[in-house]
């Protein structure tokens, strides 16, 4: 089988790619400080940070594809950490993206919406990137450095994403099954949109964009939905009560990292290209026994 390269296999994302990936990959998995079993995967302690050793990963693996999914990706603590985030959400994705060239293999990099400020939704790939947050900037400052060095790379900016939890990586539904369940207040946003997939959708979505794409791709999913909306649809889908789901708006709460109003994507160009992501209340029966 062909080998493939997944960065960030002990993150959330990441985990879900290497399940996927490995039916039709022989797969290996880079994890740095949380080591992880995936079956079907063959897992490598790395430091992405530090090229000698990625370098000598490319050589031993001889991968033919790679996906990097690895990245410091809470907006809230890169906010506050930017020089430590910087390393492994832009250098080592030029790194990586310079391998990739010398061997002339596909990459795929996972971007995210937050390039977008939120006032002129829905996004497509043309429209012109604006980051309110150090995150969202390093993702675009990535993305732009992939372009110049290597153009036929997949970069694809991801949605919020959910599913089932890594052993060490939540998404961002378990703290509020967590609260639904035990019947503590929930406040969710009524002002932020986004277009959520399922982590094994964008799996899915990632692992076609390596093969068919070169440049830009969202991967947004179909409906546009505010955090409030989700939480209710999650609630009714896992019938938990939603007595303590609460609104609230982004005003109400102080964060350090300024949020987005409404980042939707407009993914036409990738459902064109076969990426079907089901309707979020089927998303969420298809999950509902492992979450």
């Amino acid at each position: 089988m062909k080998k493939i390269l997944i960065t960030g296999a002990s993150g959330f994302l990441g985990w879900n790619i290497c399940h996927l990936a490995r039916q039709e990959w022989e797969v290996y998995g880079t994890y740095f400080s949380h080591q992880v079993k995936i079956p079907g995967t063959k897992t490598v302690k790395v430091d992405l940070r530090d090229f000698q050793t990625l370098k000598q990963i490319f050589n031993d693996i001889k991968p033919v594809a790679v996906i990097h999914s690895a990245a410091q990706s809470k907006p809230n603590w890169c906010q506050q950490n930017r020089e430590e985030a910087y390393p492994i959400n832009v250098t080592t994705t030029i790194d990586l993206a310079g391998l990739c060239v010398d061997r002339s293999i596909p990459f795929a990099f996972t971007s995210t919406d937050l390039v977008f400020d939120g006032l002129n939704p829905p996004y497509k790939e043309t429209d012109p990137v604006c980051p309110i947050n150090y995150y969202g900037e390093q993702k675009a400052i990535a993305e732009q450095k992939i372009l110049e060095l290597y153009p036929q790379s997949a970069i694809c900016r991801m949605p919020l994403m959910f599913g089932i939890a890594s052993p060490t990586n939540n998404s961002f539904i378990q703290p509020m099954l967590e609260a639904l369940r035990k019947g503590r207040e929930l406040r969710l946003f009524t002002d932020e949109f986004r277009t959520p997939v399922s982590a094994s959708t964008a799996a899915a979505g990632l692992l076609l964009a390596l093969e068919k794409v070169n440049g830009l791709l969202h991967l947004g999913g179909k409906e546009r939905i505010s955090r409030y909306e989700f939480g209710c649809l999650l609630a009714e889908v896992l019938q938990l009560p939603q007595d303590q789901l609460k609104q609230c708006q982004q005003k109400d709460v102080e964060m350090v990292a300024p949020r987005s109003p409404d980042v939707c994507l407009d993914s036409s160009k990738a459902f064109a290209l076969g990426y079907q992501p089901l309707s979020l209340q089927k998303e969420l029966e298809t999950l509902q026994q492992e979450i």
